[in-house]
């Protein structure tokens, strides 16, 4: 395991990074916290110094344009209702909804990861025995993990470093936990702020180890041996450099914050109409601009007057770069701009399915990375459930499907089906004008094929053609009062008056 020492100088590394900083700008963008909060207005003055202007108004408004960008990928990922994990195999598909599909909390932690595989470039997931004595995983920030290599540390293990905030106390300092986890065991450490760190003195067994079980005759805390040791935490990368969804469209926010909030400024700063006044009976200024806010009347000479200008703040042109970046946010960042849907109930299926390119697009590629991630956290769960339920389950015997829920026009899709089922209809009516040219056989084929019933599986269900016309006329001798044993006359038409 890795020293204090060692950890320090890994974090502080690692906290310094161009990775965890491009990180940091991704997740505080997807909290709101734009550049244009630091935006701040400058002149030069009379002696040719450059100083900050703070009588200026500087409105100042973020728009999280990159928040609506993360939460429509996550959200249409996961859309599905039937659960992500399928397996042919009805008892390994019960596993797997005990494990996955019917977890919530699987679920949110999930979402969480790949908000922040969109948000920061990737994220982790890290696993755990919970209550049950099963695996659970929650997720990690990518924030506070540090990835050690193997060539790093003394036993060549390959490790992770976890640091978390466990609380702030009364006094206002952050309580640290931070965690050395190889594929065998855990080791616990705590720091104040930015001080020492020190070994957590507050877990019983440090290192602790993954597997561990209380032996009934000492009843102490005993290492469980197994052979499916593995380093529990996962990680999910957005693209191979691993950089964050805001790099496309981070300039372009930053240009539409700049616009909006410069059309705020001027739309203040102008707001106030001009006063030329003449002939003025006095001579404070002070006087006249007090008259003019609360009596709205001053006193002029018999030649003077009052003439009241304003000023027209020339929005057009800022309107319609707002309008373009927005256009081009969405375009870029291969998102769903629900401006294009005005009306959605006139809207076309065929149009609403190209508002969804794009996002449908970029969905596509988180998928490809999902699986594979999965894929990782499926190994350890086939190995447990093999483990503690003698089984011989394999990772191949599990599929990932995806389903994503894409909207529609409900009026135009009752319609379609209603078109459907009228040609339905005519085309076994057509049938039915000839039948007596078809035979029954042919004729059945082809209705089954007309209302998609499989023929092979309904043919023995069928009644006997010469048994069923028996029957049909056993049934109109009884209502003509006759025999109903009198078999039909061999002519279909026979005994019924033109």
């Amino acid at each position: 395991m890795l020293t204090t020492d060692e950890i320090r100088l890994f974090l502080d590394e690692d906290e310094a990074s161009m990775l965890k900083k491009k990180a940091r700008e991704g997740q505080r963008y997807y909290e709101g916290q734009h550049d244009i909060l630091e935006y701040r207005l400058f002149y030069f003055n009379s002696d040719g110094q450059l100083v900050e202007d703070k009588n200026r108004t500087n409105t100042k408004i973020p728009h999280p344009f990159f928040t609506e960008l993360v939460d429509q990928a996550v959200q249409h990922v996961l859309s599905g209702d039937d659960g992500i994990f399928r397996a042919d195999d009805p008892k390994l598909q019960e596993f797997l909804d005990l494990y996955f599909n019917d977890n919530e909390t699987f679920a949110a932690e999930l979402a969480e990861t790949i908000t922040g595989q969109q948000a920061k470039g990737f994220d982790y997931m890290y696993a755990y025995k919970d209550e049950n004595d099963r695996l659970a995983f929650e997720n990690a920030d990518c924030l506070g993990v540090v990835e050690v290599e193997g060539r790093f540390a003394e036993d060549g293990k390959d490790q992770r470093i976890y640091k978390y905030v466990d609380r702030i106390d009364k006094e206002g300092h952050t309580q640290w936990k931070i965690l050395v986890i190889d594929d065998e065991q855990t080791a616990y450490f705590k720091q104040t702020d930015n001080g020492e760190i020190q070994t957590d003195t507050d877990v019983k067994v440090n290192p602790q180890p993954h597997n561990m079980y209380i032996d009934e005759k000492t009843g102490k805390l005993v290492r469980k041996a197994t052979e499916n040791s593995f380093l529990p935490m996962f990680r999910l990368d957005n693209n191979k450099k691993r950089f964050s969804h805001l790099k496309t469209v981070k300039l372009l926010i930053d240009d539409y914050d700049i616009m909006a909030s410069s059309l705020s400024n001027n739309l203040i700063d102008f707001d106030t109409p001009l006063h030329v006044v003449k002939g003025y009976q006095g001579d404070n200024l002070d006087e006249l601009q007090q008259n003019l806010k609360t009596k709205k009347i001053v006193g002029v000479d018999p030649e003077g007057g009052i003439e009241v200008h304003t000023v027209d703040v020339p929005y057009q042109a800022r309107q319609a770069k707002l309008e373009l970046d927005e256009k081009s946010i969405y375009k870029f960042g291969f998102g769903l701009n629900m401006a294009g849907l005005k009306d959605t109930a006139a809207t076309t299926n065929i149009a609403i399915k190209m508002a969804y390119s794009l996002l449908e697009l970029r969905c596509s590629k988180i998928i490809t990375e999902l699986k594979k991630f999965l894929r990782q956290l499926l190994k350890p769960v086939i190995a447990e459930i093999n483990e503690q339920n003698s089984t011989d389950y394999q990772v191949s015997d599990v599929y990932f499907c995806f389903e994503p829920e894409v909207m529609a026009n409900a009026t135009e899709n009752a319609q379609n089906k209603l078109t459907e089922a009228q040609e339905q209809q005519a085309r076994i009516n057509t049938l039915l004008m000839l039948a007596a040219y078809l035979g029954d056989e042919v004729l059945m084929q082809n209705v089954c094929e007309v209302l998609d019933l499989d023929y092979e599986e309904l043919k023995g269900k069928f009644p006997d053609p010469d048994e069923a016309k028996n029957q049909l006329g056993g049934a109109k001798n009884i209502l003509e009062g006759g025999d109903p044993t009198e078999p039909e006359p061999d002519d279909p038409m026979g005994g019924i008056d033109e």
